[in-house]
């Protein structure tokens, strides 16, 4: 045992060797921030909140996901597992049971309930679907007091980075108030139960978010009120609450996932876990992961080249330096590490896209399935033999193919060439190219391999060509390209790592067998990375 745990550690002649384990580990992602805005936008930040990582800290100017269908879900277990969704079991949201077609939500769990709140069927409860382990988990395992808490304003936000032993809450949109699951406990401990008794949420009841900077600060970012918003339109100041409502309620508290307001109390909660556990108090390290919703739902709702978007990033840059003032006061800028990153990146509006010449378009999900359906029907005969969508992978209706005698394998190719013939689809493989790996190298085929789950997936894993996506949303994700696969990891930690920007290629799996070396553990047991290339580890 002593063997494993000690594989972890770093290189005898390094200082992070030398140097105690981090007290804390504080985790941050910002959902939804791909690498190029904290870069685009790098003149605007403050002194110390994103520029204390590319300042004093190390970053990575080309870091990666690994796999293809880069989603929340799916990006929140491979941070600190170091897995794919391949091993870990999360390949998106959602998806479909292999036998049934029955949905599943990616930390749904219907044994577990929310503490004080109405739990819907597919609500996110527990890590029951989880299939590895995480560097928490390791931690725990190694001495059971450390802590590892989880905090987001979505609860696979929260739920995933905890892990199989860690504690996760998440914003109730109900509400306005955090809350924990039964699967972690039966009651709030105390300080839970008094930050919501102070209603965080409602002291935002009426109020605007307000630009940081003046309009002309703004000329590099698309203008507020472009036509593809739709008719409810988008731009600064917004208020949130409507004319007519006359107290907080439901349509309020979930109002505010979209925009700076969310984050700035998942940060306040996270102040409020950080004393109420006295997280980072002694020589025994915790871990303490917060999820940043907000900009995620902003930039679905508005693209990540909006004003609006780029006003999000200087709000969540000025949060983040009240929070780093607030670690080093109270548990001392040399005895915590601070790792930044994202879950995806973020694709532009097709309309943005086209504006400025570039191919794009929008996919009608259901359409293309009915296509599907009928082009198997003339050579399989009368069914729905597609089931539906699960994940990035169409999934054949198992009972039908039995009851009606069916090669499930030539089902699988004619869905891949159905696939292919609809217009922007880039690479389709089946369940049995995917189990024996023999397309290796064709295009795409790596990184979709790594999103497949053989005992979650359907049976054709696809892609969608740059610039194309599926739905109405103004923007989304999920795509194997560099827009959404290019996220920041920044590093700050005086005591463990050099101050400098990094050029290699790294992945985001990189990330927890590093973390497992500082804190001088054994990395996750399905951890697939390697060691960040970190100056002085």
């Amino acid at each position: 045992m002593a063997a494993a745990l000690l594989a972890g550690c770093a290189a005898p002649d390094s200082p992070a060797a030398s140097a105690p384990r981090p007290k804390l580990v504080v985790f941050l992602v910002v959902d939804g921030l791909p690498q190029r805005q904290v870069l685009d936008y790098r003149d605007q930040l403050a002194p110390d909140g994103f520029a204390r990582f590319l300042d004093r800290g190390a970053w990575f100017a080309n870091a990666h996901y690994g796999h293809a269908f880069t989603v929340t879900a799916a990006g929140h277990a491979t941070m600190l597992t170091g897995a794919y969704p391949q091993r870990t079991g999360i390949i998106g949201n959602d998806w479909r049971d292999p036998i049934t077609a029955e949905p599943v939500y990616c930390t749904g769990d219907t044994t577990a309930a929310y503490i004080g709140h109405k739990t819907e069927a597919l609500d996110g409860t527990s890590p029951k679907n989880l299939k590895a382990e995480t560097v928490g988990d390791v931690l725990r395992r190694v001495d059971s007091r450390s802590k590892v808490i989880a905090i987001s304003g979505k609860d696979r936000g929260a739920i995933l980075p905890a892990g199989k032993t860690g504690i996760a809450y998440m914003y109730m949109g109900a509400s306005g108030q955090f809350a924990s699951s039964t699967h972690y406990m039966a009651a709030h401990p105390a300080w839970v139960d008094r930050y919501n008794a102070g209603k965080p949420a409602d002291r935002y009841f009426k109020a605007e978010w307000k630009a940081l900077l003046p309009e002309a600060a703004y000329a590099r970012s698309v203008p507020d009120q472009q036509p593809w918003y739709g008719p409810a339109g988008g731009g600064l100041p917004m208020m949130y609450g409507a004319k007519e409502d006359s107290a907080p309620g439901p349509r309020f508290y979930s109002s505010l996932l979209r925009g700076p307001f969310v984050d700035a109390m998942s940060l306040d909660f996270a102040r409020a876990a950080i004393a109420g556990e006295q997280l980072g108090q002694d020589d025994i390290p915790d871990i303490l992961s917060v999820s940043l919703s907000g900009h995620d739902y902003v930039n679905h709702a508005f693209s990540a080249e909006s004003r609006l978007s780029h006003d999000h990033l200087l709000q969540l840059d000025r949060m983040l330096q009240a929070f780093f003032q607030d670690l080093d006061a109270r548990i001392g800028k040399d005895n915590y590490l601070a790792v930044l990153t994202a879950d995806h990146g973020f694709m532009p509006a097709p309309e943005f896209n086209t504006s400025r010449g570039l191919e794009s378009g929008r996919v009608n999900g259901s359409q293309v399935l009915a296509r599907v359906n009928a082009g198997l029907e003339k050579r399989f005969g009368e069914g729905k033999w597609a089931a539906g969508y699960s994940g990035s992978s169409v999934l054949l209706d198992k009972k039908l193919i039995a009851q009606k005698q069916q090669d499930a394998n030539a089902l699988a190719e004619e869905t891949r060439a159905l696939l292919m013939a609809e217009p922007g689809f880039v690479a389709a493989y089946t369940r049995r190219e995917l189990q024996s790996g023999n397309r290796a190298g064709a295009p795409f085929f790596d990184q979709l391999r790594k999103s497949w789950h053989a005992e979650v997936s359907g049976d054709v894993q696809y892609a969608l060509k740059p610039g194309w996506m599926f739905g109405n949303s103004v923007a989304t994700h999920g795509s194997p390209h560099p827009y959404d696969t290019q996220v920041p990891i920044l590093v700050y930690g005086p005591a463990w790592v050099k101050p400098g920007r990094i050029d290699a290629r790294v992945e985001v799996v990189d990330i927890a067998p590093t973390l497992s070396q500082v804190l001088r553990i054994a990395p996750p047991s399905s951890a697939e990375g390697k060691l960040l290339p970190l100056p002085g580890l």
